[in-house]
């Protein structure tokens, strides 16, 4: 940023951040919400091709929860703490463009799949490529940004997350109606090969490590540093148990919100759309009448979301620390009768309107719990703290968020004698009762917020 923008260089022991100016900052986080809205992109794809995945391959629900969360979450989150401890010492543009190039390939590769072990494989390559991306992304972020400016700038990029979801859920069944499944893996994929090229070459690194300060920024601060850093920050801990169950309850409703209008809503699905394709035992092929209008109101109500929550905390976060803990906290109580109300009416187009409540409240959380952790911490120790987030957010979200809800719809099924459509219904109200627990964390981080921060 410029001089005149108001953003003086910044210098710490061995390094230089160097500002830049403000078109560049625009590029760059425009440039970087392409990136991570692809990197959602590629997820939601699996989640929207869930039911033709199911039945080509023969697949239970929870292998499909295996598949998308919990193989992939562990490689994602287990990989993301040394990639971020690398990025506090090397070039950020760097890594997020070959985690980009890699994921995307590995995308493209799903299509290609002929088995569950072959697509699990490819699944786990995604996981591996996406772990370099939003540490080194956040942390490059904070730097590129006033402090003034940092929950607003960490929503728009976290935008990626609707924007992607939106994207995947809407191409995925327009392309998988069309032209198959598989085809919808490539098309959705290849477009990040060519990104991460722009990104190689257009996004910069504003840290410079000085010669002299060379060796000390290598040997600190350890991961043991980090972590002990961490360790006395009873906000932290609040704050990321609490985003990890709203990630357990949103990575697992995603997983499964198509294929719960594909069971639950069929009859009005039919009569919304004579011509739709159903397979032999009557099921819906044809996923595009569902996918299309949950991803536009998914995906405008999650924009909504994340951009209102930034802008509040930037507003309100600034007078008082505690507003942006709060703020969640009730966001999460008050979804609670929305999702509830929208898996239980009867009506497809009035399921749909109910649940867009939940999701602009579930998403006001990322920008003000985002830059909560990077103020939590010295300069230095920023990329692994995201990264320690990511991890339990996505270890306990992802990894066991559809996991844990094809599980318990199975075992409505076959156990409890629900049929299908009533057995996921079920596993999702019982997740999202769970997640009330969110609202004691979030409430709790009030206590200590404002005495932890440090930048």
């Amino acid at each position: 940023m410029s001089a005149a923008s108001g953003q003086a260089a910044e210098t710490r022991p061995g390094v230089i951040i160097t500002p830049v100016s403000d078109p560049y900052r625009r590029y760059a986080m425009w440039l970087l919400l392409v990136v991570y809205t692809l990197n959602f992109l590629d997820r939601q794809i699996m989640n929207t091709l869930a039911e033709p995945i199911k039945h080509d391959l023969g697949l239970s629900d929870t292998a499909m929860g295996a598949m998308t969360g919990l193989l992939f979450a562990v490689f994602y989150t287990f990989l993301g703490i040394p990639i971020a401890r690398y990025a506090e010492r090397a070039n950020r543009s760097v890594i997020i463009s070959a985690s980009l190039a890699i994921w995307s390939g590995f995308t493209v590769a799903c299509g290609y799949a002929q088995n569950f072990l072959q697509l699990a494989l490819a699944r786990i390559g995604v996981g591996v490529g996406e772990a370099g991306c939003t540490p080194s992304a956040h942390s490059l972020i904070i730097d590129y940004t006033p402090k003034e400016k940092r929950s607003s700038a960490l929503a728009f990029y976290s935008l990626g997350t609707p924007i992607g979801a939106l994207l995947g859920t809407i191409l995925g069944g327009l392309i998988a109606d069309a032209y198959g499944w598989r085809m919808a893996f490539v098309l959705c994929g290849a477009p990040g090969i060519l990104i991460a090229l722009v990104s190689f070459f257009t996004l910069r690194e504003p840290r410079t490590i000085l010669r002299e300060g060379l060796a000390a920024k290598r040997k600190g601060p350890t991961l043991k540093d980090a972590l002990g850093e961490l360790w006395g920050k009873k906000t932290f801990w609040f704050v990321a148990f609490a985003a990890s169950i709203k990630a357990l309850i949103g990575y697992g409703s995603a997983a499964f919100i198509v294929s719960f209008f594909l069971r639950n809503h069929a009859p009005e699905i039919i009569e919304l759309n004579p011509g739709i394709a159903l397979r032999p035992d009557g099921s819906i092929k044809d996923i595009n009448p569902v996918t299309l209008p949950l991803g536009i109101i998914g995906g405008v109500a999650g924009v909504v979301g994340v951009m209102l929550g930034g802008w509040l905390s930037d507003r309100f976060g600034a007078r008082d620390l505690r507003f942006n803990v709060a703020m969640p906290a009730i966001a999460t109580l008050l979804s609670i009768p929305f999702y509830i109300g929208g898996l239980m009416i009867p009506s497809f187009f009035g399921a749909m309107v109910l649940l867009a409540v939940p999701t602009i409240l579930n998403t006001l959380w990322y920008g003000p719990v985002y830059a909560t952790v990077q103020g939590l911490v010295r300069p230095e120790t920023r990329a692994t703290a995201a990264a320690i987030i990511l991890f339990i957010i996505n270890l306990v979200g992802l990894g066991l968020g559809p996991l844990g809800i094809g599980i318990i719809s199975d075992f409505f099924r076959n156990v409890m004698g629900m049929s299908v459509g009533d057995g996921l219904r079920w596993s999702l109200i019982t997740f999202y009762i769970f997640g009330a627990s969110a609202f004691l964390l979030f409430w709790l981080a009030r206590r200590t917020i404002r005495e932890e921060m440090v930048s």
